[in-house]
């Protein structure tokens, strides 16, 4: 599987852990930085990984910021993205089950490391459940296209 990953200033400890996680289990690592500590704005980051989940070119992803907000609410702008915003693995399983999202947003100074990792790995290793849950996500996907225009 392909992970796209991004972060801000204030999540780029997390990130390196994240990332290492990822490529020590076997997943391809897109990283879309940022790569240093020197202030910068999470938008910059968080858009490109977005957008390649989107377009597919990665089959999910995770950004990260010191609170996990601001890189969902810019995820979430990108048509075809459902970025689920989590503090722990139960809400992690539960929007792969019920809401397929296909984004994770993380925050470094609200989750630790180590839980943040369960975190990841409930995230990626619970497959959505499909039946009832198919038709919520499709009145997602159609509130966008009316929104997206």
């Amino acid at each position: 599987m392909k992970i796209a990953i991004a972060c801000d200033h204030g999540g780029l400890n997390l990130k390196n852990t994240v990332k290492k996680y990822l490529e020590d289990n076997g997943y391809e690592v897109l990283d879309f930085g940022t790569d240093s500590t020197a202030s910068c704005d999470y938008p910059d980051h968080a858009l490109p990984a977005a957008e390649a989940v989107a377009s597919g070119k990665c089959e999910r992803g995770i950004v990260i910021c010191s609170t996990g907000i601001g890189v969902s609410i810019v995820a979430n702008k990108v048509p075809g993205v459902r970025c689920a915003h989590c503090h722990d693995s139960y809400c992690a399983e539960f929007t792969r089950l019920h809401n397929n999202s296909n984004m994770l947003a993380l925050g470094e100074k609200v989750v630790g490391a180590g839980y943040a990792l369960k975190i990841v790995e409930t995230f990626l290793k619970t497959e959505f459940e499909g039946g009832r849950h198919q038709r919520r996500v499709d009145k997602i996907t159609e509130i966008e296209k009316k929104y997206s225009k």
